[in-house]
């Protein structure tokens, strides 16, 4: 049984002024005494006592009292023992997303051996005892998982080696996380859509996010279609072949049989390969169709129209990653989860819902 170890709130508010002053929150001078208590709600004691432990420390040196504590660059106090961090791709065209690109970029500068996985959880068909065995032949002392399923996620969150679910179905395990809360911004998307007139959404999403069953996120989807007088089905989350062919099959076969007036989309390529292919067949957005995504692409700021966004600040994301990696490499547990808030950002993909008939081949 492991001795309980109770901190003083002065270790406590030391560790966490030693953190901002490690992700330059703070770079010459720590403030006040009085912004401090004020700002972080502690006593004149407890600041003072936590400035002496990062005193000692070597992290701050003293300039007299009642003058700004200078921060002392001590390479040894910031020293960050390089681990072995493998990113574990959902799928390899995910090395070129912003968020992961800049997560192994922000790893890479903290001097880690971070890199992405060979094979990603599709090539390993998301299967337990695949990724298994790739995890045995290709160790680490960290693994970051983006956008696992829970099985898998269950297994990793079971390991010793420490685990990060980035995305994923990361909900009731024992895991650190970082994640949107797309809720509150899809929300308000699907409202605006329905005020608009549209009653024939789909929503499209990969299986993780509906099997075995609908994430959150997605069943909150139904629910508020259903609240609106709109009956639901299948036909809002389709079931289909996730792979270039089968995204086309899916498309062609809701334009020919109950073509969708708006669509939402979980992520960025699939906005794009859906809107090209619509085009291909006539369908123009947003004349014909409105079209919602849930990502974040540098192309977009180069799309006209200006795609209508469910939008959220993927750099929090990577920031408490890299966090998340500093602790694991200096031998602390974190299994924080960490979300940001997303909100829906109009732009020029939505309109009002077209009663006229669609071509279809």
């Amino acid at each position: 049984m492991k001795n309980l170890r109770i901190r003083s709130s002065s270790a406590q508010l030391a560790e966490y002024l030693q953190e901002q002053i490690r992700d330059r929150i703070w770079t010459t001078t720590l403030p006040g005494e009085s912004w401090l208590m004020a700002h972080l709600q502690v006593g004149r004691g407890t600041v003072r006592a936590a400035m002496a432990q990062l005193e000692a420390e070597g992290i701050l040196a003293p300039c007299g009292q009642g003058k700004r504590r200078q921060i002392v660059m001590n390479r040894d106090a910031f020293t960050t023992r390089k681990i072995r961090v493998r990113i574990f791709l959902y799928e390899i065209q995910d090395r070129s997303c912003i968020d992961t690109s800049s997560l192994l970029a922000e790893l890479l500068a903290e001097g880690m051996d971070a890199d992405f996985t060979r094979k990603s959880f599709k090539d390993l068909n998301m299967q337990v005892a695949k990724v298994e065995q790739y995890v045995s032949q290709n160790p680490a002392d960290a693994w970051i998982l983006i956008s696992a399923s829970q099985e898998v996620i269950e297994w990793f969150s079971q390991q010793k080696v420490p685990s990060h679910a980035m995305y994923g179905r990361h909900e009731g395990l024992p895991i650190a996380a970082a994640f949107p809360i797309i809720i509150p911004g899809q929300t308000a998307a699907v409202q605006r859509l329905i005020e608009l007139g549209h009653k024939r959404i789909v929503m499209l999403a990969r299986a993780e996010r509906r099997k075995p069953k609908l994430l959150r996120s997605e069943q909150v989807f139904i629910e508020q279609l259903e609240a609106a007088g709109i009956k639901t089905s299948d036909y809002n989350l389709p079931d289909w072949e996730e792979s270039r062919e089968g995204l086309r099959r899916l498309v062609d076969e809701l334009l020919r049989f109950s073509p969708p007036t708006a669509m939402l989309f979980q992520e960025a390529q699939l906005y794009i390969a859906v809107k090209s292919h619509l085009a291909d067949r006539g369908v123009i957005c947003p004349r014909h169709i409105s079209l919602v995504v849930a990502d974040e692409d540098p192309c977009f700021g180069w799309c006209h129209p200006t795609p209508s966004q469910i939008q959220w600040d993927y750099r929090k994301v990577v920031r408490s990653i890299v966090r998340w990696a500093k602790n694991v490499a200096d031998g602390k547990e974190d299994r924080r989860k960490i979300g940001t808030e997303a909100e829906f950002v109009e732009g020029g993909s939505i309109g009002p819902v077209f009663l006229g008939k669609l071509f279809r081949e």
